[in-house]
């Protein structure tokens, strides 16, 4: 069968390193790690004639990674002075709406970071805007402690990890429809589920270590192999070409827009 296809959300760069222009990137270790674990990454532009709902059609699985902070009006709030929102206004609804296509079509989701934090904003929760100066998850190495039970200490095979951690805001009130399943020593939340889909989101940065770290390489493993399952299965089709445009509704019943 031919490598799983997996969307990768890109980011838009109003600088690129090479490039003249803006550009759309990813992060060139998200991507090895999931060439590592045997899927094909295709990176998503924000900007399209085809709505997500055909866009994710198109693919076997779909990978949000980090970048910019989540848009605080997403969740009702106003941006502190810290608060660096996507070059690209678009950027967060194009995630959101992809996001929520998977989720209605079965696709498999990996979130990371900025991903994570969006699936949680899109379920009604808010975040916390801005860590102490010296927090640990700024710019770090920390333990996070699995639930034992979850999918993803299944996934990982352990119960017990150390994180590459790059982030100064955190999860405050937790989405609807989702079960933390992995914190930090300090009660930060590191891990989140959702009830209902095939979704694993994680606060740290795996793809980081991946190339070195079994553990960290198992979540891009588990993308893969459940995006094969879901090919194997005849559960993938081909995008439509000329589908008619049109927004998905956010996943969201109580966040502020």
């Amino acid at each position: 069968m031919p490598a799983p296809r997996i969307g990768v959300a890109g980011m838009w760069s109003n600088r690129v390193h090479g490039l003249r222009f803006d550009g759309n990137a990813v992060a060139v270790a998200v991507l090895r790690s999931v060439v590592r674990a045997g899927g094909e990454p295709l990176t998503l532009f924000a900007e399209g004639p085809t709505p997500a709902s055909d866009r994710v059609r198109g693919l076997d699985g779909l990978l949000l990674p980090g970048g910019f902070d989540i848009d605080p009006a997403r969740y009702g709030e106003q941006p502190l002075p810290t608060t660096v929102t996507a070059d690209a206004p678009a950027q967060d609804q194009f995630e959101a709406e992809l996001l929520a296509a998977a989720i209605a079509e079965g696709v498999p989701v990996l979130a990371i970071c900025r991903g994570f934090q969006l699936l949680n904003v899109e379920h009604g929760g808010t975040m916390v805007q801005d860590l102490a100066a010296d927090s640990v998850h700024r710019d770090s190495v920390h333990p996070v402690a699995v639930e034992p039970d979850s999918a993803l200490a299944a996934a990982l095979g352990a119960r017990d990890l150390t994180v590459s951690s790059y982030h100064h805001q955190a999860v405050a009130d937790v989405g609807r429809g989702l079960r933390v399943v992995g914190r930090a020593p300090d009660g930060v939340v590191e891990a989140l589920e959702h009830e209902r889909a095939e979704l694993l989101a994680v606060q740290w940065h795996p793809e980081d270590t991946a190339a070195s770290d079994p553990q960290q390489q198992a979540l891009f493993d588990w993308l893969v192999a459940r995006a094969a399952a879901r090919a194997a299965a005849g559960e993938s089709a081909l995008a439509v070409p000329g589908a008619a445009a049109g927004a998905r509704p956010r996943v969201s019943t109580g966040a502020a827009a």
